[in-house]
């Protein structure tokens, strides 16, 4: 890649958070709402006050996530903080809730749970840089153990199913399975010490 470098997403971003998702909010309307709200209120709302939603937990800090910039512009986004941020991540009903209840509020027990690429750029390797970046930033937060919950293979490999990331780059990244709840979702795990 050619000028490639992550910032985390603060209120100063926000146009550049707005850019990558476009005017839709990226996967139907989600604004990377998805594991921050529970189905049933997530439901009642409309993709303005999902983004709404996400512009005010942006504005309060700290950063929930990276943007990606390529030769200057905003072009990807990975969400990474604590698992403590997404309750439907730790839902008992899912396939990514925590091997331990109680790692659902450790603050240090921290989850890469979405990626989210221009049209344009996927398919390129852009989702292994971000994770190298979402693994540094977690480390450097204070991660003690990052986890995903990526899917296996789609039918495309662009498909925007792969929000959750896919099984290689995690493997590639250094992550290792530690439950499989579902065929084609593992749970996956880094520890930092």
């Amino acid at each position: 890649m050619n000028d490639f470098h992550t910032q985390p997403l603060t209120a100063e971003r926000w146009g550049d958070f707005e850019q990558v998702f476009g005017p839709q909010g990226a996967c139907y309307g989600c604004w990377c709402t998805h594991f921050r709200i529970a189905t049933d209120q997530r439901k009642l709302m409309d993709g303005d006050a999902k983004k709404a939603f996400m512009q005010a937990r942006v504005a309060s800090g700290p950063p929930p996530g990276l943007l990606g910039y390529l030769d200057g512009s905003p072009v990807a986004w990975v969400q990474v903080g604590p698992r403590a941020e997404l309750p439907q991540w730790n839902s008992p009903k899912t396939v990514s809730r925590p091997l331990d209840p109680g790692d659902a509020e450790d603050p240090a027990v921290w989850a890469v749970s979405c990626f989210f690429m221009l049209s344009k750029q996927r398919g390129k390797g852009l989702s292994h840089r971000m994770l190298s970046e979402a693994i540094v930033f977690a480390e450097n937060n204070g991660a003690r153990v990052l986890e995903a919950c990526p899917i296996d293979r789609t039918k495309q490999s662009k498909s925007v199913g792969l929000y959750v990331g896919s099984t290689r780059i995690f493997e590639a990244a250094g992550f290792s399975e530690v439950a499989r709840r579902k065929d084609g979702r593992p749970l996956m795990r880094l520890a930092f010490k």
